[in-house]
Order: structure tokens, then sequence, then C-alpha cells
């Protein structure tokens, strides 16, 4: 009797951060729909601003708990760099929240974990073995297949799409590299604290005061922001990605759920079928990365 408490937490770890993985994938489903309600009236650079401010509120209960001894770093100019580029993934990411559907916006970023083994190719040298090249032309098929090619059906919603899931690849990296040396509740803070205030200057020269409703939804899309991201912190702490990076693709089923619901978009077969050709590679990719380089523990 003594052994099973012992084997049923472990048991259970798995379970707890698939669960917070799908609460991650419906509370991002969450924010991209309310984003794209409110990009009818507020610009999206302005709505980045207010994310990263009222995202910063969920963070700042964690900054307190543990004090300012956190911002200690010997890397403030990689958070300064990873921070910038993370508020351009957000400026591309909005952005294409206003010009394309929120079901192929979802599946196109699938194509994030295959421009960070390409990126981690070219700055760094990274050698690739022909199976993660083979996934790697399989989401690029599955892209093809979203996209339609042709000149009547590629348009600046899709380009702008793909620069956000460019980018975000590249933040990545840039966490990847933090996470040699930072801890991650630092990691968070520098990202949170450079955000706000880097997102404010491109907001400027849009800015248009919100009303008190334009207000309640941007404190909506900050605080289900900053919720998904601790929701995916707890996830990846209770068990390995390759084990809860398969539920995230219930983020294209939220969100084209809420899309008919609220939009009254109905997304095509060939973004189910791309999306899936996606995301299967990037789980490919993401299994060969965990066992390269297996984790010493949970």
């Amino acid at each position: 009797m003594k052994n099973s408490c012992p084997s049923r937490r472990t048991l259970t770890r798995p379970l707890i951060g698939i669960l917070y993985m799908l609460g991650m994938a419906f509370l991002s489903a969450a924010m991209n729909s309310a984003a794209r309600h409110i990009t009818d009236t507020i610009h999206p650079f302005e709505i980045v601003f207010f994310r990263n401010l009222f995202g910063s509120l969920f963070v700042l209960p964690i900054i307190i708990r543990y004090g300012f001894s956190i911002l200690k770093t010997q890397r403030f100019s990689t958070h300064l760099g990873r921070a910038g580029l993370n508020v351009i993934n957000h400026l591309f990411f909005f952005t294409a929240l206003s010009l394309t559907t929120l079901s192929e916006l979802v599946a196109l970023g699938f194509t994030a974990p295959i421009f960070t083994t390409m990126l981690a190719v070219i700055l760094f040298g990274e050698i690739v073995g022909w199976r993660r090249w083979g996934a790697i032309i399989f989401a690029f098929f599955g892209t093809l297949i979203i996209l339609k090619p042709g000149i009547d059906n590629i348009t600046l919603g899709h380009g702008i799409t793909l620069m956000a899931a460019l980018t975000w690849a590249g933040v990545l990296l840039f966490i990847k590299s933090l996470s040699d040396t930072e801890r991650s509740i630092t990691i968070v803070a520098y990202a949170t604290f450079l955000m706000t205030p880097l997102s404010l200057i491109p907001a400027l020269f849009v800015w248009q005061w919100p009303t008190y409703n334009e207000l309640m939804w941007l404190a909506f899309i900050g605080l289900t922001a900053g919720c998904a991201q601790f929701f995916i912190a707890q996830a990846l702490h209770e068990t390995d990605l390759n084990v809860v990076m398969p539920f995230d693709f219930t983020k294209l089923i939220w969100v084209s759920v809420i899309a008919f619901l609220f939009f009254g978009e109905i997304p095509e077969l060939t973004t189910w079928i791309g999306g899936a050709f996606i995301f299967s590679a990037g789980i490919y990719v993401a299994h060969r990365e965990a066992a390269k380089n297996p984790k010493t523990g949970s």
C-alpha cells in the first residue's frame, strides 16, 4: 500500500500536463477570437501594447513573491533582443488576425517548429538528419494545401501569418539560448517588463483612446494570454514536450468552433488537411529533438 502513492503521483503527471495543455489551447483560441473581434475598431499595433500591458498584471504577483533578485542577469542584451523580436512577432500576428480567417491563422502557425529547425541550421550550423528534413518537406506540402498556390489564392494575410510563425521560431531560439543560463521566472520577468514599453512605440503611431467596452476586451486579451503562458509552463513542468504537444492541435478545433459561432467562418477541408500535415511534421521534429536532447528530470 505504501508504494501506491508515489506511483499514482507519477502516473497522474502526464494527465495533469495534458489538461494544462488543453486549457492553454482553449485560452489561446479565446484570445485570438477576442482580438479578431476588436480589430474592427482598434488597430492591431495598439492591441499588441494592451495585450502586453494587461498580460504583465498576471505576472506581477509572481515578481512580487520572488522579489527583484530574479532580475539579476548578465545577459540583458539577449533578453532585450528576445523582447524586441517577440514584439515584432506580435505585430505580425495581430495584423494577420485582421486579414485572414482564424482557422488558417492557427493552421499556418503550426509551421513555427519547422522554421525553428531551419533557423537552427542557418544560424548555428546545426546538423539535421534526413528524417527531420523529410518532416520539413512534409510540412511544406501541408502549407501548399492550405494556400492553394495561385494568383488569387495567396493573400497578404497568409504571408504575414507565415512571417509571424517565422519570427516566433526566432523567439523560441532566443528562449532556448536563455534557458541554458537563466531561470524560467527571470526569462518571463524580462519579457514582460521589456515588451510592454517596446510595444508602446508602434502603438503611438496609430493611437486612439479605447472606449470602456473596448478596454474590457483588451483586458480580456491580455489576461487570457498571460494565463495561457502560465498553463503551457505548467504543462511542460508536469511532463515532457512530446507528451503534451499533440494536444496543441485542439487549438484549431476550438478556434474553428468559435469562429463559426461568432464570425460565421467555416474552415475549408484543405485547412484541416494542411493543418494536420504541418502539425504532424512539427510533432515529429519535436520528438526527434527530445530524443536528441533527453530531459534529465521532470
